[in-house]
């Protein structure tokens, strides 16, 4: 499955969601579908996007938190499966878009190229709900039931390691984290 499939098959359902990217592919291509003000492209710190993602489902809990997550970023930060299974956030859905490579940056291989099963050592970790997803459609069902359960979810899709042509973004950092931000005040507000 191409990643950017996949997007595109749950791009609606992240239009009520706190959405957090990690860097490179999975952020160029959810920009190029269309940019929200509710969609934070983590650059320049790979293996931090299911960590931040943590924080803010752990201090938004009424709202649902998507992280869009890459094997390499996961794999530098591990640790983060067995601190989302001790916090268990219901709202939130760490979906890890696995191509077996560092796309992007320079296409290594990873472990999960070799040996390294990552929705085993999720549930090996003690999240509550953990799920494959190798097309567009069985992702988008992922991502429904995820939300609709309130139950901390990882969903691991298989993908290819094909990237966009560009990685450019014609949206500056710090305007990104400014609508982020306020995006995020707004929810804070009494009645949303």
């Amino acid at each position: 499955m191409l990643r950017i499939d996949a997007l595109k098959a749950i791009y609606p359902e992240l239009e009520r969601c706190i959405v957090v990217t990690i860097m490179g592919a999975v952020a160029a291509e959810l920009y190029s579908l269309g940019h929200r003000h509710n969609f934070f492209y983590l650059e320049h710190a790979m293996g931090l996007a299911s960590s931040m993602g943590l924080g803010i489902a752990l201090s938004l809990p009424e709202h649902p938190v998507v992280v869009l997550d890459g094997d390499g970023s996961l794999l530098m930060n591990l640790g983060t499966l067995s601190t989302m299974a001790r916090y268990q956030p219901g709202n939130l859905l760490h979906i890890v878009f696995d191509n077996e490579s560092l796309l992007s940056v320079g296409g290594f291989p990873t472990a999960t190229a070799v040996h390294t099963d990552l929705a085993g050592i999720a549930q090996a970790s003690g999240i509550p709900r953990v799920a494959r997803a190798n097309t567009p459609e069985e992702l988008h069902a992922c991502v429904r039931e995820a939300l609709a359960s309130h139950t901390l979810t990882t969903c691991v899709s298989k993908v290819e390691a094909i990237g966009p042509k560009t990685f450019a973004m014609d949206l500056p950092l710090l305007e990104n984290r400014f609508q982020f931000k306020r995006y995020l005040e707004t929810l804070r507000q009494p009645g949303r």
